[in-house]
Formats: C-alpha cells, sequence, structure tokens
C-alpha cells in the first residue's frame, strides 16, 4: 500500500482549513440565532405575556440590519391579523396527595381547558374501560359531582379508540371540573384557540403516585378574543433584475409560549432553526441579489393553526401568480438522515433539481420525497395554486411540542450543508 508522506496530509489539511472553518462559522451564526430566540425571556414565544410580539421584533430587526425592503414601496414590512387564543400566564400546578408534579415535564393541561383552583379535592378514580357506548357514557356523567371531587379517567386512550373519537374532541365532552388522565410515554403540548368547560390534565404515567387520593389545583386560564391577539407576518424582500417575479422563503417565528410562571416551551427545532435558516438566507442573498425578487416571510400564528400563511394568502402583499417558487422552512436543527421534502410529487423538476445539486456537491445523505401534507406554512399556497416545497430535517432526539426542545439538544449535524444546499437550490430557481 502506497504510504501517504506528512507534507501531503499538511498540504490538504491546509486546503481544507478555510472549509472547515467556514461551515463551523455558519453552524455557530445559526445556533446563534436558535439561542436567542430560545431564551427565557422570548416566553417561548407563545401568546401568553406576548411572547411572539418579542419574537416578531426580533425577526424585524434583523431584516432591516440585513438590508431587506419592504415588498412594496408604500408598505410596511409587518401585516397584521388577529385570532382568539387560550392562555395561562400565571399559575398551573397540580399536586397529587403529597407530590407536587413537574409542569411541562411531569403533566400538561388542555390547551384549551378552563380555570380551575382548589387547594384540596377528593379524587374519584373511574375506569373508562367499563364503558361500552355512548349512553352508558352520558349517564356516567349525569352521576359526577364535579363541584366537590375531581377525576381520575383511567383507560382513556381505549375508550377513545372504541368510540373512534380523538383524545382532544373527549376532552370536550367533559363538564366544567377537574380531570386527571394518566399518559403512557411522550405528552405534547399546543395551541387552542377555543375553550372547553372542564380544565383537563394529561399526566405522565410514571410519576403518579399509586392510588391517588386527593389533589391540589391550581390554573389560571385566560381567553384572549381577537381583538387582544395582535399578530403580525414579517416580510421583507431583496429587489432582482425583474421586479415583479419572486423566489420565496418562509417559515413560522411562533411556538406554543408558556404554560404558567414555571414551563416554558423553547421550540429550538420548532421552529427557532427554520427562523434562523430564514435569517441565514435573508442575510446571504441581501449580499447576493438574484435576477428575481427574493422575498422572505416569517409567519406567526401557524402553532393555532396555519393562521398565519392563511392570512397572507386571502391578504397577499405580492401577487400569488407571480412566485414563482416558494420554499417552506420548518424543524432545521438536525440533518443526520438528510432532509424530507413535503410535495416532492407535485413538482418533480424542482425536486429533481434539488436531487441534482445535492448529488454534485454531496450536501447531505440523502433527501427523501413526499407528497401532499397539510402540515405546515406551505400548505395554502399549495392549495391556491403557488408551487411549494416544504422541507424539514431528518434526524435529533425526537423533542417535539415540550419543555426539552432546547438549543441545547440540536446537533446541528450537516446544517451548515442544508444551507449551502439552499443557497443553490435558490440560485437554480433564479436561472431565467
Amino acid at each position: 500500500m502506497k504510504r501517504i508522506s506528512l507534507s501531503t496530509i499538511l498540504i490538504v489539511f491546509i486546503l481544507s482549513a478555510p472549509y472547515i472553518a467556514n461551515a463551523q462559522q455558519e453552524k455557530r451564526w445559526l445556533k446563534h440565532h436558535i439561542s436567542l430566540l430560545t431564551t427565557p425571556s422570548m416566553l417561548g414565544r407563545g401568546y401568553a405575556n406576548k411572547g411572539h410580539d418579542r419574537a416578531a421584533k426580533y425577526v424585524l430587526k434583523y431584516f432591516k440590519e440585513y438590508g431587506l425592503l419592504p415588498v412594496n414601496k408604500d408598505s410596511t414590512y409587518i401585516q397584521t391579523y388577529s385570532f382568539a387564543v387560550n392562555t395561562f400566564p400565571d399559575e398551573v400546578s397540580l399536586k397529587l396527595n403529597k407530590k407536587q408534579l413537574v409542569p411541562g415535564a411531569d403533566f400538561l393541561v388542555d390547551a384549551a381547558s378552563n380555570s380551575f383552583s382548589t387547594d384540596k379535592i377528593k379524587v374519584n378514580s373511574i375506569d373508562l374501560n367499563k364503558i361500552k357506548d355512548t349512553a352508558t357514557w352520558n349517564k356516567t356523567k349525569a352521576t359526577w359531582h364535579t363541584d366537590s371531587k375531581a377525576y381520575f379517567l383511567k383507560n382513556t386512550d381505549s375508550f377513545c379508540k372504541h368510540l373512534s373519537i380523538n383524545e382532544r374532541r373527549f376532552a370536550k365532552q367533559l363538564p366544567k371540573g377537574c380531570f386527571l388522565i394518566p399518559q403512557h410515554g411522550k405528552i405534547t403540548w399546543t395551541v387552542a384557540t377555543d375553550t372547553i368547560p372542564a380544565t383537563v390534565f394529561y399526566i405522565e404515567d410514571t410519576v403518579l403516585p399509586r392510588r391517588v387520593k386527593k389533589a391540589a389545583v391550581h390554573v389560571n386560564a385566560m381567553y384572549l378574543q381577537a381583538t387582544k391577539n395582535k399578530n403580525e407576518n414579517i416580510i421583507g424582500c431583496v429587489p432582482g433584475e425583474v421586479s415583479d417575479s419572486f423566489v420565496v422563503f418562509t417559515a413560522h417565528y411562533d411556538h406554543l409560549g408558556e404554560m404558567g410562571k414555571e414551563a416554558y416551551f423553547p421550540g429550538a427545532s420548532d421552529n427557532a432553526s427554520g427562523t434562523a435558516m430564514l435569517l441565514y438566507l435573508a442575510n446571504y442573498f441581501a449580499k447576493n441579489p438574484q435576477h428575481y425578487t427574493m422575498v422572505f416571510i416569517a409567519f406567526s400564528g401557524e402553532e393555532a393553526g396555519l393562521l398565519g400563511s392563511s392570512y397572507f394568502v386571502n391578504h397577499p402583499m405580492i401577487p400569488l401568480d407571480h412566485i414563482r417558487f416558494l420554499t417552506n422552512l420548518d424543524i432545521m436543527g438536525d440533518a443526520t438522515d438528510g432532509i424530507t421534502v413535503v410535495n416532492a410529487t407535485e413538482f418533480s423538476r424542482q425536486f429533481d433539481a434539488l436531487q441534482r445539486i445535492n448529488n454534485s456537491k454531496n450536501y447531505l445523505p440523502q433527501i427523501k420525497s413526499r407528497g401532499k401534507a397539510a402540515n405546515s406554512d406551505h400548505y395554502h399556497f399549495t392549495e391556491a395554486g403557488v408551487p411549494s416545497f416544504f422541507i424539514y430535517t431528518n434526524g435529533g432526539k425526537g423533542f417535539y411540542h415540550d419543555v426539552f426542545d432546547n438549543a441545547a439538544s440540536l446537533s446541528m449535524t450537516n446544517i451548515d450543508m442544508l444551507a449551502k444546499l439552499l443557497v443553490a437550490f435558490a440560485k437554480e430557481l433564479n436561472v431565467p
């Protein structure tokens, strides 16, 4: 076997050092923004205590700093709209027998829950496996004394499966009162734009006492009418040689926010990572204008049901039929196993171009193809006839909609390569 000399190794190292340093610089740049977007001061970028407002100001600051312009001469960077949302800005606590549970880690309150507060209440246990039909279920509910007792509902999952109803829909059927529902495995939170009469807790079953006899419950819910919950989409552009034809990148900056004073949801993967990538691309193309105008949109309201992107599509600040292509970025923190492209089957020519670029440069280990899905902000654009991709990464520890999705949990593996791929893809879309 031919030996490689020390001098050859040194030459290879010296030649590759700038590339390695540049890759590390990109990762540090992206991780810096992810870290800032997930600090406790951002309040989980949610709707309690206006955490989403802080995130909007953050994105707007950097759009202006990078030199992005409003998309129209007579417009601002901001598109304002409103929607109602249920929030938990104050105390959310739960003690079972003598055991104080940890909000976010040990339990979650249903996002549509009403307020409930008591220092001591008896707990009755109900085995839902014994209820076989809707009539029996309604009779059982009629016997409950929810003003003086809380109810521990066992086997809710199998009951819901038997009656073919979703567990979240099940919560809407519960009367006013306190209900404790054990959960096996991962517990995840969400955002609710409505309320239910009950106060419902989903509790990790491994932290439950052997027998729950009493509880101390404090939940302070605040339902914000639409007039009290102003939201903002942030839009900026880099003018190209052609001013009325657009290549668009989008990401949502909102997340779940706070569940009381002790639990906040950082949302590093979902979607501080996508917001950071959006900022990276905005910064890059501000320095490197293209043939077509590049537009960058940061949406709020995604976690509440794709509301920001829906509003934009119904009130477009640029003509939708002038968008050449839109790429939505959501979950961009670990590409160990590459990426998945939603709508790849719908727009095969653009997907083939993405694959060709990746194969020529070996940026990512693989790019998976997926069909249509209504799972992020690309959806309303696609339905309106705008050619669109939704790209997300494959890898990571599986933290999602929980308190563990923080900046430290992201490996950032191959994310620098993903940034290069997205830049190259955008340049391909800019070829006249």
